[in-house]
């Protein structure tokens, strides 16, 4: 039955994907032939996760070298999987109970709560499975894991992995070495979700607020000369104070105040150093002391301190010696009555009188009351305007705040050794090598790592507490229980942090700790494709983790990769309205174009501009794919099984059959070091360019010969040629070459499968390779040089063989009738002086005239490219202009500047093209 004329990517890429599925396409191990294994482990998307342009770029590449080493016959393992995602999940769920007014989580209870969150999993938690499916991606969906599969409560889905034990596991193991304790430090602190968050889970954003400046009266009658001066340094005015006017955008935090920072070096506030300072509302106590933190220049110089409160603050206090006085609740609300802290060095009368009216409440609410009260007392120096970033939850969208808290800890300083030496020893090499300077710094200044949540769902602490405090840590409540002499134990409430258990990724989902086959097989896992922003808070994490707990690497190399962004290089917002939904790209133009745009535009650390005019191109691309297999079905090409490439005698034959063993090295070369990129734009010049462009045009004088032998030489070539297009076009444009595949001709076994072709430079033949593409110069110059003039396109010629060596007479002599025809020349003489009104034409080993004197109106087309020039140069002038200016460059954003650069370059280059043309008319 005849093809299709066009590939329906909507209707037939579930079916294609459906049938790879039943056939067990994707089984770790399927369609090997050789002992090396190759495992990669998909980064776990949340459970909660819709596929967003991130995760589709990601799994293209991840699936390209995955489908790449399959078909080269490695056992090959592409480990899926979900994270269980603790904040966000547990988010989702309270959302829906209250959209379907059920009980919230704290009517429920824990138990009856997680009850709830199971059933969501069930229910929503395959959304991201579908759709990677929908991209294309080739996991071992059968092995499909859970970082929570296991726990107790798990439904029968997922209660047969043990993920939940091996995050068990090594928690026991790594508090008993003293690698993980229990200690009060400050953290991120969501007050709407009551628990610590990492820095991932924080947002910065801009706000205007308020820069409020408050009074503090100096102790023991100290006063001194407060001197002002202008930004020359010209004294403006002088006056005495017995008073430090601090400057601070949060004035609710003072109660927690104890110190007050000044710069060593401020002649202002340098004899005053060692004082005291009497903190109002509370009456206590606090020192000035010298910081570099203090900034001359910025605000009063004086900065309150406040380390239970201020991460900055908490680093002053570390230096200086200072109390660390907590004064909020886990809703951020005011904690001071029964707060000994607080209370001590306070004055009595004072204490109880702001115990009674702040205590409890809220902080914003604590920020006006304490501004209205410093104005009424006279102890507010000035409010000033100022525009600030404020870290917000990624989830809550509220505000979060310093909290100094017990917590769990992993003491990372004492595993991040060997995480280091892998990399610097190159064990496993990371992918650009900007990504190990990051690595490198970040893990010589690791700081303990925070590992619990105070939420519900998760992997729950496995410590428990008898009546007096103390801890029993183990893997079970028997075990707690038996290790603390029978006594009734209390576990703690808190659970580990989901970077704590995707830690462990590439050894749970093996099924450590037990010694499966896929762990003896697949560990260490060969390469690790991700973002840029998680190299600290993931890769770095399960380096440090797997070789803490099994003494070896997760994986030889690390790919990182950018954001990906809009085609201005502008971040993807809601806000901004830019968000690219893959799953609509995916609706519109089928998985293939998206996957291959992808594919084309990952160099190695280069910035990701995702385009759907771009999408749109490679769209075309499949279609160009399409007609060829089209073109070579109704010439009645088909695939022969004794058909050798090596063995072809027509020159055209096997020039594409050399140009076909270069594009295999080239895909070869390019996906072992990871350049898709060029693996992609390669194929794209090698299908579109060699094979759609020239190879078919080509063929078709031998396709008509009356030599029946140079026909079925061409046919076995064609239908060997677009096989192998299909074959190195798959792992990045899988669906519409396996319809191809299977469209055109009864095969043993799918694409999927097909044996990668391992020919190479034995199939080059030079001679052929060196006189086609002469023949592909002369007609690509001679086109060239007709539109630059404006010659009508469908007009023939006379042209002018001026002068030319044997190599390309001889190439002239084989193949006069196919150039006349694609280029458009009715006749060929020869003349070694050029007659008036002629432009040449350059080619390796001569040159060509094209006689335009009678054929185009020469001044009309000078003054139509003189017209244009002149438009240009006014856009040049202003493009310079622009990029010269430093403070333009300095001040406008990125994508702005580097859009004007794009431009300016397209523009020189369409001005380069328009005087060649003028230089060519110079000659007529």
């Amino acid at each position: 039955m005849a093809m299709e004329k066009t590939f329906d990517a909507q209707a037939r890429e579930g079916e294609i994907y459906a049938a790879w599925e039943v056939s067990g396409a994707f089984r770790a191990g399927a369609n090997a032939s050789r002992d090396e294994s190759f495992c990669v482990m998909i980064p776990p998307p949340n459970v909660t996760g819709a596929l967003h342009v991130g995760h589709a770029f990601n799994n293209t590449l991840q699936d390209i070298l995955v489908r790449w080493h399959r078909m080269r016959g490695f056992d090959t393992l592409w480990q899926p999987g979900q994270d269980h995602a603790g904040i966000a999940t547990q988010l989702q769920v309270e959302k829906m109970l209250a959209a379907t007014q059920q009980p919230g989580r704290r009517e429920l209870g824990r138990d009856a709560f997680l009850q709830k969150v199971w059933e969501w999993k069930g229910e929503y938690g395959g959304t991201i499975v579908n759709q990677l499916k929908r991209l294309g991606s080739s996991c071992d969906w059968e092995r499909n894991a859970f970082t929570m599969s296991g726990a107790p409560g798990a439904p029968a889905a997922d209660a047969k992995g043990n993920f939940h034990d091996a995050v068990i596991k090594v928690f026991v193991e790594m508090y008993n070495k003293g690698l993980i304790y229990k200690g009060k430090r400050l953290v991120n602190w969501d007050p709407h979700f009551e628990t610590a968050i990492s820095d991932l889970e924080v947002e910065q954003i801009e706000v205007n607020g308020k820069m409020w400046r408050l009074r503090y009266p100096l102790e023991g009658g100290q006063t001194y000369t407060h001197i002002t001066k202008d930004e020359d340094g010209n004294e403006i005015a002088r006056e005495t104070r017995d008073y430090l006017v601090v400057a601070t955008t949060r004035p609710e935090t003072m109660l927690g105040d104890t110190g007050v920072a000044v710069h060593p070096d401020d002649e202002r506030y340098q004899h005053l150093i060692g004082k005291t300072v009497k903190l109002p509302l509370c009456g206590r106590s606090i020192p000035i002391v010298a910081d570099d933190y203090a900034d001359p220049e910025k605000g009063t110089g004086a900065v309150k301190i406040t380390p239970a409160h201020d991460f900055n603050d908490r680093d002053v206090g570390k230096r200086t010696g200072l109390r660390i006085i907590n004064v909020m609740g886990t809703r951020a609300q005011m904690f001071l009555k029964d707060n000994a802290d607080f209370a001590e060095g306070c004055d009595p009368e004072m204490l109880a009188d702001t115990v009674v009216r702040f205590h409890d409440m809220d902080r914003y609410e604590a920020r006006d009351a304490i501004v209205t009260e410093a104005h009424d007392n006279g102890w507010l120096d000035g409010i000033d305007e100022d525009r600030h970033m404020v870290p917000h939850g990624d989830r809550s969208k509220v505000a979060i705040e310093p909290f100094l808290t017990d917590q769990w800890y992993v003491d990372t300083a004492k595993i991040v050794g060997p995480a280091l030496d892998a990399v610097r020893k190159g064990r496993t090499k990371i992918i650009p090598e900007s990504g190990e300077k990051t690595y490198y710094h970040w893990l010589a200044n690791i700081e303990p790592w925070c590992i619990s949540r105070q939420l519900w769902w998760g992997h729950q602490v496995p410590v428990w507490y008898d009546e007096d405090g103390k801890e029993y840590c183990a893997a079970t409540e028997a075990e707690a229980v038996e290790m603390a002499g029978g006594k009734a134990l209390t576990r703690d409430e808190d659970v580990l942090d989901t970077w704590f258990s995707s830690g462990l990724w590439p050894i749970g989902t093996l099924g450590w700790p037990a010694d499966t086959d896929e762990m003896q097989k697949y560990f260490s896992t060969d390469v690790l494709i991700t973002g840029f922003d998680i190299l600290f808070f993931w890769v770095a994490r399960m380096m440090m983790m797997q070789l803490a707990v099994v003494d070896e690497i997760p994986f030889h190399t690390v790919y990182l990769h950018q954001l990906v962004r809009d085609e201005k290089g502008k971040k993807m917002s809601k806000t901004t309205g830019n968000v690219i939904d893959p799953l609509e790209i995916i609706d519109e133009y089928g998985a293939d174009a998206l996957r291959f745009t992808n594919a084309s535009m990952a160099a190695i650390g280069g910035v990701l501009k995702l385009s759907e005019e771009r999408i749109k191109g490679y769209r075309n691309f499949g279609t160009k794919l399409w007609n060829a297999a089209r073109f070579a079905e109704m010439n009645d090409c088909k695939p022969s099984a004794d058909f050798d490439p090596a063995a072809v005698t027509q020159t055209v034959n096997k020039w594409i059959v050399g140009e076909t063993a270069k594009a295999r090295i080239m895909v070869d070369e390019a996906l072992d070091g990871y350049r898709f990129n060029e693996a992609a734009n390669g194929l794209y010049a090698y299908v579109w360019g060699k094979v759609c462009d020239w190879y078919l045009e080509f063929a078709k004088p031998l396709l008509n010969s009356d030599d029946a032998a140079v026909v079925a030489e061409t046919r076995a070539t064609m239908a060997w040629v677009i096989d192998q297009c299909l074959v190195l076009l798959h792992p990045i444009m899988p669906f519409i070459t396996e319809q191809l595949w299977g469209d055109i001709s009864e095969r043993q076994k799918m694409l999927v499968h097909a044996d990668w072709p391992t020919y190479g430079a034995e199939l080059v033949d030079e001679a052929a390779s060196a006189e086609l593409n002469w023949v592909i110069q002369v007609i690509d110059n001679i086109r060239s040089a007709r539109a630059q003039v404006h010659v009508p396109a469908g007009l023939k010629i006379p042209v002018i063989l001026q002068e030319m060596d044997a190599a390309g007479r001889a190439a002239w002599a084989g193949n006069e009738a196919l150039i006349k025809r694609m280029a458009r020349i009715d006749s060929l003489t020869e003349r070694a002086e050029l007659p008036k009104g002629c432009i040449t034409v350059p080619v390796d080993g001569g040159a060509f005239a094209l006689p335009l004197a009678d054929i185009i109106d020469v001044d009309a087309e000078k003054a139509r490219l003189e017209k244009t020039l002149g438009k240009l140069a006014k856009e040049l002038g202003g493009l310079r202009g622009r990029l010269n200016n430093p403070k333009f460059v300095a001040s406008a954003p990125d994508e702005v500047v580097e859009e004007a650069r794009a431009n300016l370059a397209a523009r020189e280059a369409e001005e380069a093209k328009i005087n060649e043309a003028l230089s060519r008319l110079a000659d007529l």
